[in-house]
């Protein structure tokens, strides 16, 4: 077994530590992939003749190299060999499209770039050795797009010493030392890569590599985790929850699962073999500000945690203030793993990483939370992104925290799409989405119940692993199956209805007897029915006989009451006068 370093070396660069390893433990694994392993040796030696070929291209210490390669143990030989050169690293994912991977290489002014061969943006390839450059602490080591809330691509810079706060913050939190096995799951071009591969080989663990058809499947990725004996692994928040909620084998090696990115709304299930930790913090932070173990039981959505060691945490208001006690603020971070600022954008920098008069240099986030009375931090979404719908201000992980508490509903996402509210669901049975509106509606105010309900076979996932909400279908297209059995209409009075509540809804996809609200409807569409109804059949037709009668069969004994009613206040010439 290989010691962790000494405290007073904790501090140094990662790559300083990689290089002792090698020179003292060579032969440990570092990495485990489908194309084999790599010692510490091997990857030392490799990212060194790298290093050498870079310098021969005219990399330079200060410069930028792009890495674009596959998801392997040659896309970390590459990552090293950068920062051997001197050099900071600019992470791209070759699956994005090719114009985007240009754009980013031209914007970051990179000085080469490592890709396959062939690869329309440029390759470097390992021919010559060299010795390996001298990092500083306060060099950069790393560059990383982030399109963040305004969807416009940033590149943040990120310090040898931001990074070095991260890698020793998780190597204490989490027990990570020579030999722990942990997984590489994030998307390539998403920072959470750095906060796996960085501490595994700064401790001398070893690094495990799935393929990607493991790694974006829950239910293959548990089997893969469980069979390679991975002891700490980071899941993006759509691949851990399902994750969380699984049958794992009580022997099963994997003692934390780590996991951010989305808001989480699922709680581990009760005696896993591991703890669940939901962790939040902007790419403009090191990957990780927050962080904290989930209990199985708990009321409402889980927190993000405390602030980790290091790092500060103020809840703010506009001005400048801290807020009260209890309430709202957007969350501006301190601390050591606060990112140099944007490349190439002085403004946005000075705007978003701010000298407050009392604490210093923070980060200003753009996003709410409130500080609880145990200490951690509730996350409330963006200070710009709040969500009305039908004049209520509501939250829809809180509507798909209530959805994962159903036994049916494998996965959820919610969202609003033209105004409604509409639930992508995956399942582990048969429901309708009537019975999924019943069992919200005995939880959740009638505003939050989704009007529409989509049904998929999986959810749409990014390359990062976070939920593609731009491959999401039409709520149309997918629509889940409102009833069974439904019963037709067996009147003209109920026909006509039928069709109007239908056109209201946008669909027929339920029986006569089937509630109107429980179908998705509301007071605004309710009074559309309403005005169609008075028009149809010629009667005083009010919203509270449709909130009184709510299904298609019962509104039609109304319908026809008052018209009975209407004809029966008629006199003989009304009658006759209507008859001609």
């Amino acid at each position: 077994m290989l010691d962790l370093p000494a405290t007073e070396t904790l501090s140094r660069p990662i790559r300083l530590r990689i290089g002792e390893i090698a020179r003292g433990a060579g032969a440990a694994v570092a990495i485990e992939s489908p194309g084999g392993s790599l010692s510490y040796a091997a990857l030392d030696a490799r990212a060194a003749a790298l290093a050498g070929a870079l310098a021969s291209r005219g990399v330079t210490p200060g410069a930028t190299v792009a890495v674009c390669l596959p998801r392997s143990a040659e896309q970390i030989v590459a990552l090293l060999a950068v920062w051997y050169a001197g050099a900071a690293y600019l992470p791209l994912d070759p699956a994005w499209p090719e114009a985007r991977l240009a754009a980013f290489v031209a914007r970051a002014g990179c000085a080469a770039v490592i890709a396959p061969r062939g690869a329309a943006i440029g390759t470097v390839t390992p021919d010559n050795t060299g010795d390996a450059v001298s990092t500083e602490a306060s060099d950069l080591a790393y560059v990383i797009f982030t399109s963040g809330s305004s969807g416009e691509p940033k590149a943040v810079e990120v310090g040898h010493d931001n990074l070095a706060a991260l890698v020793d913050w998780h190597l204490g939190a989490f027990a990570v030392g020579a030999g722990t096995r942990s997984a590489h799951l994030a998307g390539l071009g998403f920072d959470a890569a750095a906060w796996e591969i960085w501490p595994t080989l700064a401790a001398g663990g070893t690094l495990c590599l799935p393929d990607d058809a493991v790694r974006l499947d829950p239910r293959a990725l548990l089997d893969w985790l469980v069979r390679e004996r991975v002891e700490v692994a980071f899941a993006p928040t759509a691949l851990a929850e399902p994750l969380a909620t699984m049958d794992w084998p009580a022997d099963a090696a994997l003692r934390v699962l780590l996991t951010g990115a989305d808001k989480l709304t699922v709680r581990p299930k009760p005696g896993q073999p591991f703890t669940f930790v939901n962790n939040y913090g902007p790419t403009e932070c090191t990957v990780v500000a927050t962080s904290g173990a989930v209990a199985a039981e708990g009321i409402g959505l889980p927190s993000i945690g405390a602030a980790i060691p290091g790092t500060t945490i103020h809840l703010l208001d506009p001005a400048g203030d801290a807020v009260t006690p209890g309430a709202p603020g957007e969350i501006h971070i301190g601390g050591a793993q606060v990112a140099r600022g944007y490349r190439g954008d002085p403004a946005l920098t000075a705007a978003r990483f701010v000298t407050h008069p009392r604490y210093g240099r923070l980060y200003r986030t753009g996003d709410l939370a409130l500080r609880l009375e145990d200490g951690d931090y509730a996350f409330l979404g963006r200070v710009d992104g709040q969500v009305k719908v039908r004049g209520h201000r509501i939250e829809p992980a809180e509507i798909a925290a209530a959805l994962h508490r159903l036994p049916e509903i494998a996965a959820s996402h919610v969202l609003v799409r033209d105004g409604e509210l509409v639930a992508y669901v995956t399942l582990n049975g048969e429901v309708t989405a009537g019975a999924l509106r019943a069992a919200l509606g005995e939880a959740l105010p009638d505003y939050m119940v989704p009007t529409h309900f989509a049904r998929l076979d999986t959810m749409p996932l990014t390359a990062n692993g976070k939920i593609d909400v731009r491959a999401l279908p039409d709520p149309a297209s997918a629509a889940l199956t409102e009833s069974t059995g439904a019963r037709a209409p067996q009147t003209p009075t109920e026909l006509r209805l039928f069709e109007i509540v239908g056109d209201v809804l946008g669909h027929r996809d339920f029986g006569v007897d089937d509630d109107f609200f429980l179908l998705g409807g509301h007071s605004l569409l309710g009074t559309q029915v309403i005005i169609r109804a008075r028009d149809a059949f010629g009667i005083d037709l009010s919203l509270f006989h449709l909130f009184e009668a709510a299904t298609v069969a019962k509104l039609a004994d109304v319908v026809e009451t008052l018209i009975f009613a209407k004809i029966a206040a008629m006199s003989d010439e009304d009658i006759e006068r209507l008859s001609a």
